[in-house]
């Protein structure tokens, strides 16, 4: 009898920049653990503004340079995501709250939290800042942010699911 794979979400509000660089982060370190056949992994946005769309160009590069592949197009967040993922993962305070209000009315079991709950060196902030507007350097800061929180959220759900 096979195991339910432990569903993740990861969402931003276009789904060009944090989310899909989170998806492929996470997916590159749960393939090192050998754990690709016990996850579920992708990402959305909670707009539609990109939809069909690759990552932004900074975002492919940035994770190239370190060796993760993204390969995922833009898409909006569905209901029907919020009912099939069991950990959903905001990038922000403001999809945060979104993704609550949307789960409390579709998928109230559901676990939405902000990805940056999970970062080893994080202080007050909690948001993963949104590079889009910067420049590079924000690009490679973001990474940093993700790679931590994605480490994080792979210890813990290990330990939660004995991984």
């Amino acid at each position: 009898m096979s195991e339910e794979p432990v569903s993740v979400l990861f969402v931003c509000l276009g789904n060009i920049c944090r989310s899909p660089l989170a998806e492929g982060v996470f997916r590159s370190l749960v393939a090192e653990a050998g754990l690709e056949h016990r996850f579920e992994i992708d990402s959305a946005g909670t707009s539609g503004w990109h939809d069909g769309e690759p990552p932004d160009a900074r975002t492919l590069a940035v994770a190239l340079r370190r060796g993760v592949e993204l390969t995922r197009i833009s898409r909006r967040v569905t209901d029907s995501d919020l009912q099939r993922f069991r950990h959903i993962l905001a990038m922000d305070g403001d999809n945060l709250r979104e993704l609550q209000r949307r789960a409390a009315r579709t998928a109230p079991q559901a676990d939405v939290r902000l990805l940056r709950d999970f970062d080893s060196a994080a202080d007050s902030r909690r948001d993963i800042p949104d590079p889009y507007f910067g420049g590079t350097d924000g690009f490679e800061d973001v990474h940093d942010i993700v790679d931590r929180s994605c480490r994080g959220l792979l210890a813990e759900l290990r330990a939660r699911y004995g991984l």
